[in-house]
């Protein structure tokens, strides 16, 4: 059974830094992409990062420069690292992986996610 496991989110303060982690189990993703996108309460999910087996990355505009995407293939993993949070970045964050090695900004082209965690920014 594939899993995908997130970890790392909770609450922080305007400004401050989260770093979430998404662990893979059951198949190898080093040649998947993997990504990161995150839903508001009756919203669609959006992407936030996604980031190829060639580790070609891809960032929502409203993240830039705030939030990195990385990957460990050793380790089935896929990080991201989010500074200088705002109030409008609370969500639910999810992990996501596809079968192919491209990264897309749409949540259809992925095949497998996490359960989903919650970042909570107050300001």
């Amino acid at each position: 059974q594939v899993q995908l496991v997130e970890a790392g989110g909770g609450l922080v303060q305007a400004g401050g830094s989260l770093r979430l982690s998404c662990v893979g189990s059951g198949r190898a993703f080093t040649t998947s992409a993997m990504g990161w996108f995150r839903q508001f309460p009756g919203k669609e999910r959006e992407l936030v990062a996604a980031i190829s087996w060639t580790s070609w990355m891809l960032y929502a505009d409203s993240v830039k420069g705030r939030f990195t995407i990385s990957r460990d293939s050793a380790k089935n993993a896929v990080y991201l690292q989010m500074s200088d949070l705002k109030s409008v970045d609370t969500a639910v964050y999810y992990c996501a992986a596809r079968t192919g090695g491209t990264a897309y900004s749409s949540p259809s082209q992925y095949d497998y996610w996490g359960q989903g965690t919650h970042v909570t920014v107050s300001s």
